[in-house]
């Protein structure tokens, strides 16, 4: 039989473990700012609007990382090179399922998803030129990944919704398809 202070510490232990997760949950940092996000509410159910806005974010973060990567090699560069790949990442992510949404819908976002094709070749040369180090090569990786997987979907989605569009006329510059 295991004592009572043994039980005790057995279970403190396991609420110390458990806790660790939660509070990596919590520092996790916000892809967006509180303005970013406004302007993201503000756009409201323009998807056009609101794939230029997660577009013009996801430059923003290519740009810091770009911006990161000639800097002298320091823990403190590591941490925000990090940090800025899990928000790119995660905001890649994001607008993936808002892309996923539209095309449900059969949103015309014809006009923003050239632009977001465009600037992916972009964000994907900055990140295959930043050279991988050990405090952030995870994050990169998955950046990498998860702008390759977009800029797929933004190619893709571009081609069906023209020959969408071109064979159903009516339905041009609607933000969803409303049932007949």
């Amino acid at each position: 039989m295991h004592s009572l202070p043994s039980k005790l510490f057995l279970l403190l232990s396991l609420c110390v473990v458990m806790a660790r997760p939660l509070a990596a949950q919590r520092d996790k940092p916000e892809p967006l700012t509180e303005v970013q996000m406004e302007k993201i509410r503000d756009a409201g159910l323009d998807p056009n609007e609101r794939v230029k806005l997660y577009t013009q974010f996801l430059g923003e973060h290519s740009d810091a990382i770009k911006g990161l990567t000639n800097r002298r090699d320091s823990p403190a560069r590591s941490k925000r090179l990090d940090e800025e790949l899990q928000s790119l990442a995660a905001l890649m992510d994001e607008l993936g399922s808002n892309l996923d949404t539209y095309t449900d819908r059969h949103a015309d976002i014809r006009k923003a998803l050239k632009p977001l094709a465009e600037a992916s070749d972009h964000w994907l040369t900055t990140l295959r030129a930043l050279a991988g180090e050990p405090g952030f090569d995870l994050a990169r990786k998955d950046a990498i990944e998860g702008c390759e997987e977009l800029q797929d979907e933004a190619k893709r989605l571009l081609t069906e919704q023209t020959e969408y569009f071109n064979l159903h006329k009516d339905e041009q510059g609607q933000d969803r398809a409303e049932p007949k």
